[in-house]
């Protein structure tokens, strides 16, 4: 992550742990939502991790979809401790969150309508009292319950911020959006100082000229500054490098080819689009000629009878 942002983060992190007076005066509960969102292998549960340690707090990882219901899912919030991160990974894909609302108004019963007849037990499988509901799940982060104990933080990530419903993530819920992007040259650097202890080389200039024209997350950057030479039984800088331009090379490459395929494909879906409308509208002109020689027949006999008949008189 680019130095300013990390900074930031810790800044924001270090006014919560120290803003317990400041929360009592302003009559909020002691906590604060952040939202983690971006493309897979981006650092998102990383990030959670180097929170926690920032924080030296402990971590509560919630999976939704072994969640009951919303009573259930309060107990688990009840029990958890001050000083905790409780984490909601990948939250788009754990329940139905997107916001739409089902219809709750009942069908007519077919028949007669009557209420005496015998009602078949419910499968708990599709009985949404079973189920973690948008409603829980919003109470969960800001509700009454919410405000019992205090200093917790709730994290979502996701990769897909747009399918999840505005009212989940507004601020006041999730109180902080950090986007969790592909690596920059200033994220590089880190990685490179970090696993190489290296503020310059010579390929520094071309490894900054293909982050900016490829997206490579920061996982795979890494990766490419891991291997060991067997010979030197160290990592090997060079060799780390020229791997890593490679990568980017190939990643670009990939990236070039995609984008022409799927560039054809519009194309030639448009093509065909507009060889399908041509053909419609061909049709329809013909359509409309058969019916203008058709009416124009009709009135031609119609004249020659009226003819004959004038000329019997």
């Amino acid at each position: 992550m680019d130095p300013d942002r990390k900074q930031e983060i810790v800044d924001d992190l270090d006014m919560f742990r120290d803003g317990k007076d400041y929360y009592a005066s302003v009559g909020k509960a002691w906590k604060r939502g952040y939202l983690l969102f971006g493309p897979p292998r981006t650092g998102k549960s990383t990030m959670i991790a180097a929170m926690a340690n920032c924080l030296d707090y402990d971590i509560y990882d919630l999976e939704l979809t072994a969640v009951k219901n919303n009573t259930e899912l309060r107990r688990l919030f009840i029990e958890t401790t001050g000083k905790s991160i409780i984490v909601i990974e990948d939250i788009d894909c754990s329940v139905d969150l997107t916001g739409k609302r089902k219809d709750k108004k009942k069908k007519p019963d077919d028949g007669d309508g009557s209420d005496d007849k015998p009602k078949l037990p419910v499968d708990p499988d599709k009985d949404d009292s079973t189920k973690v509901t948008l409603s829980g799940l919003l109470n969960f982060i800001d509700g009454l319950w919410s405000a019992c104990g205090g200093e917790r933080i709730i994290i979502f990530t996701t990769n897909h911020k747009e399918k999840l419903d505005p009212a989940l993530i507004r601020r006041g819920r999730m109180d902080k959006h950090i986007e969790m992007s592909y690596c920059s040259f200033e994220a590089f650097k880190v990685l490179a100082k970090n696993y190489l202890d290296i503020t310059e080389h010579d390929l520094f200039g071309e490894v900054r000229r293909l982050l900016e024209e490829t997206q490579m997350s920061p996982a795979d950057v890494a990766e490419n500054l891991m291997p060991m030479s067997k010979k030197k039984k160290k990592r090997d800088i060079d060799a780390c490098l020229a791997a890593l331009v490679e990568a980017l090379n190939k990643a670009k490459e990939e990236a070039a080819a995609a984008k022409a395929k799927e560039e054809a494909e519009a194309k030639e879906k448009a093509e065909a689009e507009a060889k399908e409308a041509k053909e419609k509208a061909a049709k329809e002109a013909k359509g409309k000629d058969k019916t203008s020689l058709s009416t124009e027949a009709e009135m031609s006999n119609g004249d020659t009878k009226g003819s004959d008949a004038t000329n019997d008189n």
